[in-house]
């Protein structure tokens, strides 16, 4: 399980034309993608500008973490950085 949390990247500051299938396309060459989502605004159903990218691997996700971080995409420099999967609020340090 730890191994599909260090998986999952965030990607921010995309294109508001970047689609699931566009960003899908785009990591794909860094190994095998298992999900790719945009995060959209609720009333507009528009893309907000950043989304998620998960792998199957660590390795596979580090990759591209390295390959695409800084890139240009569609005209708008990206960032990529591994994903915070810990919900708001929750402290890995302070579990009992």
């Amino acid at each position: 399980m730890a191994n599909k949390l260090n998986s999952q990247l965030f990607v921010s500051r995309l294109s508001s034309y970047t689609t699931n299938e566009h960003l899908k396309r785009l990591f794909s060459r860094f190994g095998v993608v298992t999900e790719a989502r945009l995060v959209k605004d609720p009333r507009t159903q528009r893309p907000k500008g950043f989304g998620f990218v998960t792998y199957e691997s660590e390795v596979e996700a580090q990759k591209a973490l390295k390959a695409m971080n800084g890139r240009i995409v569609d005209g708008r420099l990206i960032f990529v950085e591994v994903a915070n999967t810990e919900k708001p609020g929750e402290d890995a340090t302070s579990q009992q």
